[in-house]
């Protein structure tokens, strides 16, 4: 099943981004496709984590909370950096995660990173290290709130 929802994804996305519908070029496209879910399988690195599609639906409430935080925060870092007196207070911070998954917590790594004013340095056992513009920054981070929603669109919680 999963093999073929691979083949299904790739396949969508090949024909959206060359934009070709005439026969050799799809079928060009069905072949790399179908080459790509056999290495895929080969290599057995086809398994619900590697494919994560059961966090498709629970990303579309995610995603436009975290395009929400990103503008807020950019607002944020732009009136630190335009005013005069640049009160910054830069430190790094540890903060915990409770996904379950190496997706999941990259996923929470990368939003952090993704959301202006804040930069993941590294993912430890248990705790991920962050580089934080101001305390603000830190407090919003430590608050929980996006690990809160990172598990939940991972299925957690």
């Amino acid at each position: 099943m999963q093999a073929l929802i691979l083949f299904l994804h790739l396949a969508v996305v090949w024909m959206l981004w060359s934009g070709y519908f005439e026969f050799a070029l799809l079928s060009y496209g069905a072949i790399s496709c179908a080459l790509v879910v056999f290495a895929t399988s080969r290599a057995r690195t086809l398994d619900r984590e590697s494919l994560p599609f059961h966090m498709i639906f629970r990303s579309w409430t995610y995603l436009p909370w975290l395009l929400l935080e990103i503008v807020k925060s950019n607002i944020a870092v732009a009136k630190i950096v335009l005013n005069p007196k640049l009160p910054m207070r830069p430190h790094i911070i540890r903060v915990g995660y409770s996904q379950k998954t190496d997706v999941g917590r990259v996923i929470y790594a990368n939003s952090i990173t993704l959301t202006p004013g804040t930069i993941t340095l590294a993912v430890r056992q248990g705790e991920i290290v962050v580089h934080t513009l101001s305390d603000d920054f830190a407090d919003d981070l430590q608050s929980g709130e996006m690990d809160r929603r990172v598990a939940v669109m991972e299925g957690g919680a």
